[in-house]
């Protein structure tokens, strides 16, 4: 469904590149029966025209130390919106900043060290914003499900 504007061989690329983005292009040339010089220059082609964004390794920080996983659901007045994203933007305890539909205009998730630290992006950063109607914060207890991006 999501891969329909890809050719055949594309899209096995790409499954092969989901399941496993360390595979190498010999590997998944000979899984799908074409050169690795063709799947390079498949992969860049894909690359360039942005439909593979990027290859990165994902570190759980609660698995080394016990760091605090947050969301807020923020709501703006709709002129303070830009403004908000960009303050937020800046914190490098903010990890993403999704738009999003609803009474909530933004939602918001952070990775802190300790309680302490979220008490201290509470207060010196999220009670700052200019233009919030309403916000929340829920703590992340635990992960029951979490994908990175498309998952075919």
């Amino acid at each position: 469904m999501f891969l329909d504007g890809l050719d055949e061989l594309d899209q096995k690329i790409v499954r092969l590149l989901i399941q496993n983005a360390r595979m190498s292009y010999s590997e998944i040339g000979q899984q799908i029966g074409i050169s690795r010089v063709a799947v390079k220059m498949r992969v860049q082609a894909l690359e360039k025209k942005g439909i593979i964004e990027e290859y990165t390794t994902i570190i759980n920080p609660q698995k080394i130390s016990g760091a605090v996983s947050c969301y807020f659901e923020i709501e703006t007045a709709p002129e303070a919106l830009g403004e908000v994203a960009g303050l937020l933007a800046e914190d490098a305890r903010i990890t993403q900043i999704y738009r999003v539909t609803g009474k909530s205009k933004l939602h918001v998730h952070a990775v802190v060290s300790s309680n302490e630290e979220l008490e201290a992006l509470l207060g010196d950063v999220i009670d700052e914003l200019p233009g919030v109607l309403e916000c929340s914060c829920s703590i992340i207890l635990s992960r029951i499900k979490d994908i990175k991006g498309l998952r075919l």
